[in-house]
């Protein structure tokens, strides 16, 4: 075949250009993927490397699309369509730009010869990243240390660990979510992020530390790769990352859902207030401090003990141990049990693991699938320790330790706790409570508390930016200890009750605590505090208060009020993968003051709350986005875009509603499960249009994996004041009529409306 001269030397040309594509110094091919609706796979992979991609349990076990780029050397700049994403790569150094179907640029990853990732910044914040926060330097003092909320400004090392004071433990994630319109999950390897630089981040693969067999309970402070991959899964050159569109928040947040796996539908128990208990006296004190909620009317739903060890008498012969304390039930556990269940309260018990001696690893799934083995760290295996505790009418545990685990064994432990109750009661949804987590719990129904923080105004503070970022990040259920866990004379019934509010606006709802009898409702009216459990206690003058209790109460009492939208918002978490307690970007990702706060968060869509963090608090500063909101408290109406001052006391959390909301309002029950006659209030706050649907079902069994459930939708047109009602779903086991109470707010005019299923409209 014979070229005229130039078009031959063009080719000629074209082929001494091109550029071998490498990672670490080795040949290597560059894959681009579709991963979600609006996010991309780029995975580069040495050639020595067969996978399609890397392994990792964070992302939900599917079928990987074919890549739609593939590429091992390049000729120049190349640009094509991936999925609705485009995407332009360019060489030296390689470097994969991307846009959304509106030309918008998402982000841009520079892969260099060091082997790091560079991507540009602006100067919006960077949010997510997993839970928790900066570890103070040496002698700090970190009660006047600022909050992170905003990611950027330091080098994120992200280790691992388990930290007190402000912050807690740190459950880190290198999902980054920058609120001008973009995420960046890096699946593997593990990395550092670096935001140091205000124009330009940076993620640093960083190998696992060099250790002989994997981290023991003894050896953890070595930090040789706990709660990080396995060393087995580095691979030099190996990188894997997703790019997310997030001009729409709402896109991103149901891209990762579905990438990571939905969320699980919790009971609906677990929603409810949960009383932890440290030193037990035996088991008349247990079921008398039950009683006291039941007399005293403060709503309760499960009572949680801590083992013995952590605690001079708890539950269990001192931990790990799956035997009952018999210094503490004087009668057979199965009785005590049976007696805390007719008192209409679920029993959850703290429990740990073993060492790596009985307890070498942790792998494998509930039932066993066909390739794998029962040897002594197959969760199967492990499991069968449980059924004696399941026999005896435990409900749920509390998986606290484990420290140690790799990441992938973390997340295993959460699978062992969702496959291994289902394994034993079939048709009832599991619920734990553990101290570590990643992203793609969710789906093993993923709760997460904050860990051992210190009481203090300061921590309270805090708890709230982490909470928010954890919920972008990890997975939509989180909360902490209310009252802070380690006590100190910063403890006082003011500091409880303030940390009780915002406690009431976290998907865990439970307090606990060292000196545990000042985290009981009435504790701060008692003339004592109980055992003393720590070194620093809460000055014995703060006692005797009777303001605590009725507050804690009317709290307590709105959490319940809140059951039906609680329950709904824990269903959009599965269908939408919005967490429960949500970044003011989610919803309003146009304004930039509202990015920057981490004081304050949205409760699903349409409640605004502003939690009290300063003693002794008259005002509480609150920024409201754009529209009209409503005073939960007065109904008074305020205008959006704008900074307000809230006069408040010791009963007043600003609660703010947005116009257009239609908000479901339960009668106040003592449980989650008691039934009443009096019908469900539908609250509808004038002056914008709104939509809500509201989602039901048993609350208990896995018939909502089937679609077993009941959807009524509200429409509200504004202009017309109507109302129209649907059902989108309809289940069997919601009544064929029921009775609403409409109330039109801020005008207080209600309405009693029998509904039997068929679409109404009715005008005010």
């Amino acid at each position: 075949m014979k070229f005229h001269l130039p078009l031959a030397l063009l080719l000629l040309t074209g082929m001494a250009h091109a550029q071998t594509i490498t990672t670490s110094g080795q040949p290597a091919q560059l894959n681009i993927r579709s991963a979600g609706a609006h996010s991309i796979r780029i995975t580069l992979k040495p050639i020595s490397y067969k996978e399609a991609a890397p392994y990792t349990p964070a992302l939900a076990i599917r079928k990987e699309a074919a890549p739609e780029i593939s590429i091992k050397e390049l000729h120049g700049p190349l640009k094509k369509r991936v999925g609705n994403m485009q995407v332009n790569i360019r060489p030296k150094p390689l470097t994969v730009t991307i846009a959304n179907n509106k030309g918008e640029k998402v982000q841009e990853l520079s892969f260099q010869e060091n082997g790091n990732i560079t991507f540009p910044l602006d100067d919006h914040p960077i949010l997510g990243l997993g839970e928790g926060g900066p570890k103070p330097a040496t002698g700090a003092n970190w009660r006047q240390l600022p909050v992170e909320f905003d990611r950027r400004g330091r080098l994120h090392h992200m280790l691992p660990r388990w930290q007190g004071d402000a912050y807690g433990s740190r459950n880190p994630v290198p999902l980054l979510v920058g609120t001008s319109g973009w995420a960046l999950f890096v699946a593997s390897p593990w990395v550092q992020v670096d935001l140091q630089n205000k124009e330009q981040g940076s993620f640093i693969p960083t190998p696992p530390a060099g250790q002989d067999g994997p981290q023991t309970q003894t050896n953890q402070h070595l930090n040789q790769g706990k709660g990080l991959p396995p060393a087995s899964s580095f691979v030099p050159g190996l990188l894997d990352v997703f790019v997310f569109d997030a001009h729409d928040p709402l896109q991103f947040m149901q891209d990762v859902s579905t990438l990571t796996g939905p969320a699980v539908m919790p009971p609906k128990w677990a929603l409810g207030y949960m009383q932890s208990h440290r030193t037990l006296e035996d088991d008349a004190q247990m079921t008398g401090i039950v009683d006291t909620f039941r007399a005293k009317q403060i709503p309760l739903d499960a009572v949680i003990y801590l083992g013995t060890g952590f605690a001079p008498r708890g539950w269990n012969t001192p931990q790990p141990s799956f035997d009952f304390n018999p210094e503490v039930f004087k009668r057979t556990p199965a009785a005590v049990i049976n007696d805390l269940h007719n008192n209409h309260v679920k029993v959850v018990v703290h429990i740990v693991p073993w060492d790596r001696d009985k307890l070498p690893s942790l792998h494998g799934s509930i039932p066993l699938l066909s390739y794998e083995k029962p040897d002594a760290g197959h969760i199967n295996t492990y499991w069968q320790q449980h059924l004696g505790l399941m026999n005896a009418g435990i409900d749920a545990f509390w998986p606290d330790e484990g420290d140690w685990f790799n990441l992938f064994e973390r997340i295993k432990r959460h699978q062992l706790y969702y496959q291994g109750p289902l394994s034993t009661r079939p048709n009832v949804r599991p619920w734990s409570l553990h101290r570590n987590g990643f992203l793609g719990i969710a789906q093993w129904g993923g709760w997460v508390w904050s860990g051992d923080t210190e009481s203090s105004w300061k921590t309270l503070e805090t708890q709230i930016a982490v909470g928010i970022n954890y919920s972008l990040s990890l997975s939509p259920f989180w909360g902490s200890d209310i009252g802070g866990f380690y006590p100190n004379e910063e403890l006082t019934g003011e500091l409880y009750a303030r940390w009780f509010q915002f406690g009431v606006f976290c998907a865990s709802f439970r307090s606990h605590g060292k000196t545990w009898w000042t985290r009981l409702p009435w504790g701060w009216g008692l003339h004592e505090m109980g055992p003393l459990e720590a070194k620093n206690n809460p000055l014995p003058s703060e006692l005797n208060n009777p303001a605590i209790e009725p507050v804690v109460k009317k709290y307590d009492e709105l959490r319940y009020q809140l059951l039906s939208y609680n329950y709904t918002l824990a269903w959009q978490a599965r269908v939408t993968g919005l967490p429960l307690m949500r970044a003011l970007w989610l919803h309003y990702p146009d304004d930039e003051q509202a990015a920057a706060l981490g004081n304050q968060y949205l409760w699903g869509r349409d409640l605004l709350v502003a939690p009290v963090f300063q003693k002794g608090a008259a005002t509480r500063e609150v920024y409201l986005p754009a529209g009209t909101w409503y005073d939960w408290w007065t109904n008074t109406p305020a205008t959006g875009h704008q900074t307000i001052t809230r006069k408040v006391d010791l009963s007043i959390m600003p609660i703010y509603v947005r116009a257009g909301a239609i908000i479901p309002v339960d009668p106040i029950r003592q449980y989650t499960g008691q039934l009443t006659d009096t019908p469900l209030t539908i609250r509808i706050y004038r002056g914008a249009n709104g939509d809500y649907t509201l989602y039901e079902d048993d609350g208990i069994s896995q018939a909502y994996l089937k679609g077993t459930a009941t959807l009524t939708h509200f429409s509200w047109n504004n202009a017309a004041k109507k109302l129209s009602i649907n059902t989108l779903r309809s289940s069997t086991n919601q009544p064929a009529k029921r009775m609403f109470n409409i109330v039109l707010l801020p005008e207080g005019d209600s309405l009693q409306v029998k509904y039997t299923g068929v679409p109404v409209s009715f005008t005010f």
